[in-house]
């Protein structure tokens, strides 16, 4: 039988009436401070998973024992930040209004507040797990408060002190700095405490936002991003920590800040095909 010419990350092809977890993508880049390219991640994401198997030899699970729908990529503006966020929390309270988990592709981090918008709407005890080598605590960034700059500080205007628990941050402003040690659960460098707090969030059954900057790994390891910084974790450090918070009650995730164009081998792409495989295994039963 000849089929349409759909392209989906691999193993991915459930209905969405079957899915539990959805995928869309958010393929904007327009606030990037340093190199711009992210928004063709989330494309090459999907065209590069075909060179990966279903299967995880780390979890011992295969994509094609889950249900999930990809819905492919939003048409964003460009020339509005608040326009591409209300397109991208639409699409993110669609997927929840139907009881599945919204799981964004970026683009830059600056996405991930519009899908924390719609999540914190359904789930108003909403916390947010956020791996990532940026603290992202900036008020404004060159006067703009719609910012990659600024995305976690936007999510604190939200959800208040205390319910955003940051690992691997190893650059920022003074004043970010000091803003997490007051504000957020700081756990800057590495995976130190994440044991701890995901144990904490359990007790508490809080709903869970996870948000992963693909830039909290080495450049080393993952080059293809548009604010590399020298440090971050391993791949292996990265996958034992997916695993750990998928012990969560996780309710929305994103993975996002892949610019494909910036690592010609296609290295970074293809770690962070693995990366999105992973985490969907984890976080499915």
């Amino acid at each position: 039988m000849i089929r349409p010419n759909v392209e989906t990350f691999i193993g991915c092809e459930s209905s969405f009436e079957e899915a539990s977890v959805v995928l869309y993508g958010a393929p904007f880049d327009s606030t990037t401070s340093f190199r711009p390219g992210a928004r063709f991640g989330p494309s090459a994401m999907r065209h590069e998973s075909f060179g990966l198997e279903t299967y995880s030899p780390y979890q011992d699970r295969d994509l094609m024992d889950i249900r999930v729908f990809d819905s492919g990529d939003l048409e964003l503006c460009f020339g509005s930040s608040e326009m591409a966020l209300l397109d991208i929390e639409k699409r993110a309270k669609e997927i929840l209004k139907a009881d599945k988990l919204p799981l964004l592709l970026g683009g830059e981090h600056l996405v991930t507040l519009g899908a924390v918008r719609a999540v914190f709407e359904k789930y108003p005890d909403l916390h947010i797990i956020h791996f990532d080598a940026h603290a992202d605590l900036r008020d404004d960034y060159l006067g703009a408060r719609l910012s990659h700059a600024c995305v976690l500080r936007r999510c604190h205007d939200l959800l208040g002190d205390n319910r955003i628990h940051q690992f691997c941050i190893r650059s920022g402003e003074r004043e970010e700095f000091q803003f997490a040690r007051s504000h957020t659960d700081f756990h800057p460098f590495a995976f130190d405490g994440l044991k701890e707090t995901v144990r904490e969030l359990k007790e508490i059954k809080a709903p869970v936002y996870f948000t992963i900057d693909l830039d909290c790994l080495d450049p080393s390891a993952f080059p293809g991003t548009g604010t590399p910084e020298a440090g971050g974790v391993s791949f292996l450090a990265l996958l034992d920590a997916i695993r750990t918070v998928s012990q969560t009650n996780i309710v929305g995730a994103d993975v996002n800040e892949l610019a494909p164009m910036l690592d010609v081998s296609g290295v970074s792409t293809a770690t962070a095909c693995k990366v999105l495989r992973e985490l969907l295994l984890a976080i499915t039963e």
